[in-house]
């Protein structure tokens, strides 16, 4: 009766060419590869080799044989190659839905990080405005979301990747560029690109203005931080805006100064409680947190109130 073991063997004699060789590739003696070649061929009623000096050459039945062998091997190694790529994360799919800002700015840069790493992995990245982006994080639609919101949509976990100070951003020439910080004060009577009205930053920007008697001259609104770096580049006013998305518009017809006073921009991770966890979570968020640490150490701007990474 034909087993897996005969086919084993047989598979081997045909790789390796010879009873030593296959005997080696299968960790047992060379005895026992031939006595599981005879017992194979008198079971099946054909030869499968013949021996030439010391060789074995394959039969026209052992080639056709051989054929459907790989084939019902193919679907066995393919499993074990997924499974090592499973192993070693190197493989899969990781998706991400984020504010838009994130996409622009920090997102590019942590996967390129990450991918150095887990070349096999593809990324979907999905951008939503709240408050859909925190109700499709709590239908638990993916794998992981990046927001700035402190507040924990429900069925997730919330987690502190970074902490950064919102800078003064300038179109080029701008006379306020001559100072190294500037102070709330300064934006009297000049014309400012703001947020919606609606944004929680530009919420808080709006009450420190009151609190401190100042009243800029809006000229502009718009709902997302490179729209608003966008209009500052074309010299139309000056504005307030996250550092990571204004770094990619520094020395194209826009600069930033550090505030005096601080508006602190946080970038925090969404982990659904409720979808089985990808194993490549972990990894992708200590990208981000990587990324938006160096892309703000590069600007020169504070980082949280006393000007260091969480």
């Amino acid at each position: 009766m034909l087993t897996h073991r005969h086919v084993e063997v047989f598979r081997a004699l045909m790789i390796a060419g010879s009873v030593t060789r296959a005997a080696e590739l299968l960790h047992t003696s060379q005895p026992t590869v031939s006595r599981e070649l005879a017992r194979m061929e008198h079971s099946i009623g054909f030869p499968l080799f013949e021996r030439i000096r010391g060789r074995l050459r394959p039969t026209m039945q052992a080639l056709a044989l051989y054929d459907e062998v790989r084939q019902s091997y193919a679907g066995l190694e393919r499993v074990a190659s997924a499974a090592a790529r499973l192993r070693a994360y190197s493989d899969g799919q990781l998706a991400v839905i984020a504010l838009p800002a994130f996409s622009h700015s920090v997102l590019p840069g942590a996967f390129r990080r990450f991918h150095a790493g887990h070349p096999g992995v593809s990324l979907s990245v999905e951008t939503q405005e709240s408050p859909f982006l925190e109700e499709w994080l709590s239908a638990q639609r993916y794998d992981l979301g990046l927001t700035e919101s402190d507040a924990e949509p429900a069925g997730t976990r919330l987690e502190l990747l970074v902490e950064v100070d919102e800078v003064c951003a300038l179109p080029e020439g701008h006379p306020l560029l001559a100072r190294d910080a500037i102070e709330l004060r300064d934006f009297e009577g000049q014309a400012f690109v703001s947020l919606s009205a609606s944004d929680p930053y530009r919420l808080q920007i709006d009450e420190a203005f009151a609190a401190e008697g100042v009243a800029p001259r809006s000229i502009v609104e718009t709902p997302s931080a490179v729209s608003v770096c966008a209009f500052v580049r074309q010299g139309l006013g000056v504005a307030i805006v996250n550092p990571l998305t204004a770094l990619d518009f520094i020395g194209n017809g826009l600069q930033v100064r550090p505030l005096t006073r601080s508006f602190p921009f946080r970038v925090n991770a969404v982990y659904p409680e409720h979808r089985p966890k990808n194993p490549l979570v972990d990894a992708f968020a200590a990208a981000v947190r990587e990324q938006a640490r160096e892309m703000a150490g590069r600007l020169g701007a504070g980082a949280g109130r006393g000007g260091r990474p969480i």
